[in-house]
C-alpha cells in the first residue's frame, strides 16, 4: 500500500492539512481495500499551531518522512525565514534531507517556499498562490514559476496553487496513480469535480457575475450530455436564452476561457476516460467524445498533455484487460 506522510508546521491551514487524507483516504480498489495510508507528522511529534484558534495533536515525529512513499507539505502562515531569506530553519532542513532518494514530494500552496529553500525546484518548473508568485520567484531566481497554473507536475515534485487547488492536484496523484475510474470515484466521494486540467487558470481576472445574473451553467450541462453531437456556440446560447455575444462574454466571465476551448477541453477528458476504462479503437474514441477523427483525437491530446492516445492508454490503464465500454 502506498503511504503517504503530511507534514504539519507550525501555523499551518487545517483545510489544506486535511486534503491528503481526505482525498488519498477515499481511494479504494474494486474490491473496496484502501488503497494508501496516510500519517501526519510534526517536527518533534508534539502540537502543532495551526493558522486558526486551535492547536493541532499529532502521533508522530518527521523520522517519519524517510519511510513513506509521498511526502505532502501543506502550506503555513508562520514560515518566517523561509518565506523572508529563503532559509531553512535547521530541524526542517534536517527532516527533509531524511527523505529517501525516488520519494514523491508534494507542496501545496506557499509550502513551494519550502521546497524551493530546500534546493528542490532549482531549474524546475512550479507553481503557489498567485498572489505570492512574483515574491516567490524574486526570492528563487532559477525556479521557473508559473503563476497562471492550478498545479504543476514535475515526475517527482510537485506543487499547487491555493486552497482547492490542493485537491485538484491530490486527485490528480490518485489518477496518475490508479487510473481516472478510481480517481472519478473520489471525486463523487468527496463531492468535487473530478478533474480540473492543472493548466487551467487559477482566477479570473474579470468579475464573476453577481447570484441574480443569469448564467450559463445550465447550458454547459447541456452541453455535457451531448459531447458527441456536433455542437456550435449558437446551440449553447439559445438553450442559455442568451444573444450569441452576450452568451460568449457571459461565458468567459463565468469560466475564464471561450465556449470552443471549453467543448475542447471537456471532449478530451471524456476520450482521456475511454482510453482509461475501454479497449475502443482510437477513432471510435475520438467519434464517442465528439472530437471526429483519430487524427483530431491526437492532435487535440498532444496539445493538451503531449502524449498520444496509445501512450496515454498505456500509461493509464490500470490493468491490461481493462473491459469494453
Amino acid at each position: 500500500m502506498h503511504h503517504v506522510g503530511v507534514l504539519a508546521l507550525d501555523g499551518v491551514f487545517p483545510f489544506e492539512l486535511g486534503i491528503p487524507a481526505r482525498i488519498f483516504g477515499a481511494a479504494r480498489d474494486q474490491e473496496g481495500r484502501p488503497l494508501y495510508t496516510v500519517t501526519t507528522c510534526s517536527l518533534d511529534g508534539g502540537p502543532v499551531r495551526s493558522e486558526a484558534d486551535y492547536d493541532l495533536a499529532v502521533s508522530h515525529d518527521a523520522t517519519l518522512l524517510g519511510t513513506v512513499d509521498t511526502v505532502v507539505i501543506p502550506p503555513s502562515r508562520a514560515l518566517g525565514p523561509i518565506r523572508e531569506e529563503g532559509r531553512l530553519p535547521d530541524a526542517l532542513r534536517e527532516a527533509l534531507a531524511a527523505i529517501r532518494p525516488g520519494t514523491r514530494i508534494v507542496g501545496i500552496c506557499t509550502a513551494t517556499y519550502v521546497l524551493a529553500a530546500a534546493g528542490l525546484l532549482d531549474h524546475r518548473p512550479a507553481t503557489t498562490h498567485w498572489r505570492e508568485a512574483d515574491r516567490l520567484q524574486r526570492m528563487f531566481t532559477t525556479t521557473r514559476i508559473d503563476p497562471d497554473v492550478l498545479f504543476v507536475d514535475d515526475g517527482d515534485i510537485l506543487t499547487s496553487a491555493g486552497v482547492a487547488a490542493g485537491i485538484d492536484l491530490c486527485l490528480h496523484l490518485v489518477r496518475r496513480d490508479h487510473g481516472s475510474r478510481i480517481a472519478n470515484d473520489v471525486a463523487r466521494s468527496c463531492i468535487v469535480p473530478p478533474w480540473r486540467d492543472g493548466g487551467q487558470a487559477q482566477y479570473i481576472q474579470r468579475p464573476v457575475p453577481g447570484p441574480t445574473a443569469s448564467g450559463t451553467a445550465a447550458a454547459q450541462a447541456w452541453a455535457m450530455e451531448r459531447l458527441a453531437e456536433p455542437l456550435t456556440l449558437a446551440d449553447l446560447a439559445a438553450h442559455a436564452h442568451m444573444s450569441v455575444r452576450t452568451f460568449s462574454r457571459r461565458f468567459r466571465e463565468e469560466t475564464g476561457t471561450t465556449p470552443s476551448q471549453w467543448l475542447v477541453r471537456q471532449r478530451v477528458d471524456l476520450a482521456r476516460n475511454y482510453l482509461e476504462t475501454t479497449d475502443w479503437p482510437v477513432d471510435l474514441v475520438a467519434a464517442r467524445s465528439g472530437l471526429g477523427t483519430g487524427a483530431s483525437l491526437r492532435q487535440h491530446l498532444h496539445a493538451a498533455i503531449g502524449v498520444s492516445p496509445q501512450h496515454y492508454r498505456r500509461t493509464f490503464r490500470p490493468t491490461a484487460g481493462a473491459a469494453a465500454g
